[in-house]
């Protein structure tokens, strides 16, 4: 993760950022707005998602609820904070970040826009109704359909569908895997542990666990706080990189904090190494050479770009990106030869190059970090219920709380190491579900509710994809 490391004057700058750049007055109020209101998706992607790690130390008296929030709450700061950003990246990928930028500020204020509000009314409704749902499936919907509304008006490619393909199916699949881990992992703690004392339903605010499944449960719920934030609060940073690159493309679309002269020293060993491989590889060196092309107008643009040149900073950043790509398509074509040093070396400068590209600075995750620690003790109750009471039959016992949570800890953990967006909510819920049925069959699921959270997960996607296309069209109609 490449971030800023001095944090004052990023904070500082932020005022003076604006009146420096050539943004009018309503775009500096549509900015300062676009702003509020990706604190205020996070704000309730805090209360939303998150009552899901805490309802089972509250519903099994692991902790009382003035202890678990606040808990929670710095966890999901701490998952924000030092999550990296790859799922971040994955989330920009969506939206057609190039055609923004060769076009008006005014569209990409209404992109931006639009799917944040979509995302937020979404999310409040169902938080209103205390049905658990998933915000990620919110605002990717929403960012697909401000994407769709984006073609119909300026053509070209609205939507990266092979991301989205791949984001939609971990958010179709984490759920399933969550239902048959936890089914597996109860069956397991009832006939291979038998440990007695983890299948306690407790009675009254007394009847607490023992220290031992207490401290599991805390450490559950730690778990799916810290990577629930690690994973959810990476959506909130792709989507404020969104609205800077869109509204300050010329100073957020590439990491300015990268010296020229290193990332002249990457591009440099690059081009080195790839003639000494077409050297090796006659009847390949067509497309080695291409490459090469591109490093040399990237070495052009990168002594032009500046901090306020939008153009020439953008053509880097797509050079940029080309070469990225350019070099992992190189290093993975087997019938390519490459000596395994200079490999190492593509290796290390596609890596190095990428941060150029991909970057967060620290005021921007901070923001969001914050965000959602805090929008993790507020409205939390709703879902909580929901969670805790309303999907079996009988309320959550140690043992179900505790394997709900630790499969949801480690299917998140692992989407987040490999950059796709999962939903906490789904993977929990569905966790739970598969307790209870370990526990007593289908019989002890509550259709009900089930069928809530169904229709909600059924609905989110088609809904949020036209009200954001629907607020599309109507921000447009004032640009």
């Amino acid at each position: 993760m490449d971030i800023q490391t001095d944090l004052m004057p990023s904070f500082c700058n932020i005022i003076p950022l604006i009146g420096n750049t050539d943004l009018s007055t309503p775009l500096v109020i549509i900015f300062v707005v676009c702003l509020l209101a990706v604190v205020g998706f996070e704000f309730v992607n805090g209360f939303h998602d998150t009552a899901n790690a805490v309802a089972t130390v509250i519903y099994t008296k692991a902790l009382k609820p003035v202890v678990a929030i606040p808990w929670s709450g710095f966890w999901n700061f701490m998952g924000v904070f030092t999550g990296g950003i790859a799922v971040a990246m994955g989330i920009l990928k969506l939206v057609p970040l190039d055609a923004l930028m060769n076009l008006p500020v005014g569209v990409g204020a209404a992109m931006v826009l639009a799917v944040l509000l979509a995302s937020i009314a979404w999310n409040l409704g169902t938080w209103y109704l205390g049905i658990p749902c998933s915000s990620s499936h919110t605002m990717i919907g929403a960012m697909i359909g401000a994407g769709l509304a984006f073609t119909w008006y300026y053509g070209g490619k609205g939507v990266n569908w092979g991301k989205a393909e791949e984001i939609g199916l971990s958010l179709i699949l984490s759920p399933v895997i969550g239902f048959g881990l936890a089914v597996l992992l109860m069956y397991f703690l009832k006939h291979v542990v038998k440990y007695h004392a983890l299948f306690h339903i407790p009675q009254g605010e007394e009847d607490r666990p023992p220290l031992l499944i207490r401290s599991l449960l805390i450490t559950t719920c730690t778990l799916v706080s810290f990577f629930h934030g690690s994973n959810d609060g990476q959506k909130g940073v792709g989507l404020l990189m969104l609205i800077l690159i869109a509204f300050l493309p010329a100073k957020f679309a590439v990491n300015h904090h990268i010296p020229n002269d290193k990332i002249l020293f990457q591009l440099n060993q690059t081009e080195q190494v790839l003639q000494r491989t077409a050297a090796f590889n006659h009847d390949k060196r067509l497309s080695i050479k291409l490459l090469l092309t591109k490093i040399n107008k990237a070495k052009f643009h990168l002594a032009l770009k500046n901090e306020t040149d939008k153009k020439n900073t953008y053509l880097f950043r797509r050079q940029i990106e080309e070469i990225i790509t350019s070099v992992k398509i190189i290093r993975t074509d087997k019938t390519l030869i490459i000596k395994k040093g200079d490999d190492q070396l593509l290796a290390d400068n596609h890596d190095k190059l990428a941060k150029v590209v991909e970057f967060a600075p620290l005021w921007v995750i901070l923001l969001i970090s914050i965000s959602l620690g805090l929008g993790t003790m507020i409205g939390w109750k709703r879902i909580v219920v929901t969670i805790g009471e309303k999907i079996g039959n009988e309320h959550l016992n140690y043992a179900q709380g505790a394997t709900s949570e630790v499969v949801a800890a480690s299917t998140i953990g692992l989407s987040t190491a490999f950059g796709l967006p999962v939903s906490t909510t789904h993977v929990l819920s569905s966790g739970i579900a598969g307790a209870m049925v370990a526990s007593g069959g289908k019989d002890n699921l509550n259709n009900n509710t089930l069928k809530n959270i169904g229709l909600a997960w059924i609905l989110t996607l088609p809904v949020s994809i036209v009200l954001a296309a629907l607020l599309f069209m109507l921000f447009h109609l004032f640009i």
